[in-house]
């Protein structure tokens, strides 16, 4: 893991941090010194987090909640306080599903709501310090057609919109905002429902001749987070493994 010695006693607030690309990014962030704060609504996948970090000797602190809703982002708001590292990961509805109005709403609210939302309630304190790093979570599905659901996708492509006017707004604030999109990320879901032979069939599909790793993407979140990337902004990574998307 690449090592950023600027990170060390900065807050950061990773919702979405209990499982998946969100866990590895709370765990990438500790081990470089950053107090993570670690959002879910799974209580216990939260604990586990933490009390990995902590036992190698990070520090953490639970942060559970729905951020969605407007009063839970205030609550956290309190709980945490001024943040300098923001990624806003919260979401993962992109299979296949029937879509229909309500289903329609519900994904929009998890995957492109939440963010703006999160990013409303912890940008005051962030424009306060005249400092900040704020990294949004789009996906490959946002950026060409695919197998997701189009409620994921226009949400995603949505997420992609929202970070490169936001960069544009509050630059002049010392802020930065960029957006990781990544291709597929091995994660349970995956080592449920597919065998062996179909993830060799998936990882194929790639030039580098694998899926991704949460840990790819943490990676990613550690130089945007950092001051390696302090002249990067409003930037959409596409993390493939070599599959084009633009």
């Amino acid at each position: 893991m690449a090592h950023y010695p600027d990170l060390a006693g900065k807050v950061a607030l990773v919702t979405g941090g209990s499982r998946g690309i969100g866990a590895a990014t709370c765990r990438a962030l500790a081990a470089n010194g950053v107090k993570v704060a670690v959002n879910g609504r799974d209580e216990a996948a939260i604990d586990a987090v933490v009390a990995d970090i902590v036992g190698k000797g990070g520090e953490a602190v639970r942060a559970p909640g729905d951020v969605t809703d407007e009063k839970v982002l205030e609550r956290l708001r309190d709980q945490v306080g001024p943040v300098q590292i923001l990624a806003t990961f919260a979401g993962g509805q992109g299979g296949p599903m029937k879509i229909d109005a309500a289903r329609w709403r519900a994904v929009i609210e998890s995957e492109l709501t939440s963010a703006f939302l999160t990013i409303n309630a912890f940008l005051p304190g962030m424009i306060d310090q005249n400092h900040g790093s704020i990294i949004t979570m789009s996906s490959s599905a946002g950026r060409r057609p695919g197998g997701a659901n189009i409620a994921y996708a226009a949400a995603k492509a949505g997420v992609v919109m929202l970070t490169g006017h936001l960069a544009n707004e509050v630059g002049k604030h010392g802020i930065r905002v960029n957006c990781l999109a990544p291709s597929a990320v091995l994660n349970d879901r995956m080592r449920r429902y597919m065998s062996a032979e179909q993830l060799d069939e998936l990882a194929a599909a790639f030039p580098l001749g694998r899926v991704g790793r949460s840990e790819d993407v943490a990676e990613a979140v550690l130089y945007l987070a950092s001051d390696a990337s302090s002249w990067v902004t409003g930037v959409t990574l596409d993390l493939t493994g070599g599959r084009v998307t633009g």
